[in-house]
């Protein structure tokens, strides 16, 4: 059989990002991820460069996926919540590799990062282009649209991140309950504060 480059590199792929999301960058083992991906050690330094080089890879992608499901249509907030809900409640080891990247971060800002963040400032301005916020100057309407992504992000998030918290202030019984009204909620609020973002100060509500 033909080696195949390709499938040689997604299992990689698949494997770092289940040993990443389980034991973060200092203790994941590159021997471990090659074993698991049926690859040897070599293929992994040949496709990637190095454990950190993979680990940033692996981000990199999860969160682009995530972003794909950030709609730029101030209009449908709400929607893109409950979507961006689903997508982190199907795909929990995003949260773990972001909080083994904030748990482990060093130093300033590197390449990685200025890519993710011309991304997400694509966003922004994409949602200012759909008619956020008009009222506003237009580095004001780019700052509401950030903050708003942000907030968003942290209002969904967060109930991933402290699950039994999540159960036990709602008083529900189980995960899914307290998750499933949680879904409700963040929509709602993402719906309210569009409305906000885009209304004149001092407007009333209609």
């Amino acid at each position: 059989m033909a080696y195949d480059a390709e499938d040689t590199r997604r299992r990689i792929f698949v494997a770092a990002a289940a040993e990443f999301a389980e034991r973060g960058l200092a203790g994941a083992r590159v021997d471990r991820i090659a074993s698991a991906a049926r690859a040897n050690k070599q293929a992994i330094y040949l496709y990637y460069g190095s454990k950190e080089k993979l680990f940033a890879a692996v981000l990199r992608a999860k969160l682009a996926d995530v972003r794909i499901s950030l709609s730029t249509d101030p209009d449908a907030a709400a929607e893109s919540a409950g979507q961006m809900f689903d997508w982190f409640q199907h795909h929990p080891e995003l949260i773990r590799l972001q909080l083994w990247e904030a748990l482990e971060a060093c130093g300033g800002p590197d390449e990685n990062e200025w890519e993710r963040r011309d991304a997400f400032r694509g966003k922004a301005h994409q949602l200012v282009d759909g008619g956020m916020a008009r009222h506003l100057p237009e580095d004001a309407r780019v700052h509401a649209a950030q903050d708003l992504l942000f907030t968003l992000m942290g209002l969904i998030a967060w109930n991933f991140v402290v699950p039994g918290t999540c159960r036990m202030v709602l008083d529900e019984e189980t995960d899914q309950a307290a998750l499933a009204r949680r879904r409700e909620t963040v929509m709602e609020v993402a719906r309210t504060l569009a409305a906000d973002a885009g209304r004149p100060r001092g407007a009333i509500p209609d």
